[in-house]
């Protein structure tokens, strides 16, 4: 991972943190390219679908904005089981002894390629968040199609002609 990449990995990052202290859990997109841009969505956790729905207009967004790097984060609760990792929006549960929050990352640089990592957090006894540093995982990972950032890339890499003119109209 480049440098540039880093620093909006901790852009975003940063971003989301301050998102969840407000007791907020936006998913936040940085799109570098013509525009540096940053995309919020607040519905994002609520269904794959609303999810989706996200990537697909960010893709569309993203490919007129020549963008060559990005970075998506959504706050999370992470359960590991020792062979797969699952992953849940923070407010559809408490979190259980067995589970952590973290904001879960992805980050895509034309020349680099792409990369995955986490923010992990615990919370005091009041609910404050308490955030680590970021992680980047250097072990290879086998992202499912619901991981956030997944559609958003394989939109991009599809190599739709404007990609936003295939979309139907926002009423």
């Amino acid at each position: 991972m480049n440098t540039d990449t880093w620093t909006l990995v901790e852009d975003i990052t940063s971003r989301v943190q301050h998102a969840v202290r407000a007791g907020d859990h936006p998913a936040i997109l940085g799109l570098h390219g013509t525009r540096n841009l940053i995309l919020t969505d607040a519905p994002y956790l609520i269904s794959w679908a609303t999810a989706l729905a996200f990537e697909i207009r960010a893709a569309a967004q993203a490919q007129s904005n020549a963008t060559r790097r990005w970075v998506l984060a959504v706050p999370q609760v992470w359960y590991d089981d020792g062979e797969i990792i699952q992953a849940r929006p923070l407010f559809t549960a408490p979190v259980q002894p067995d589970e952590q929050e973290a904001i879960t990352w992805m980050s895509c640089d034309d020349t680099d390629g792409i990369d995955y990592g986490r923010v992990p957090f615990t919370r005091r006894p009041g609910g404050e968040p308490v955030f680590d540093d970021p992680e980047y995982f250097t072990s290879p990972i086998r992202p499912l199609q619901r991981t956030p950032g997944a559609a958003l890339h394989r939109l991009l890499t599809a190599n739709i002609p404007d990609l936003a003119s295939h979309l139907p109209a926002l009423p």
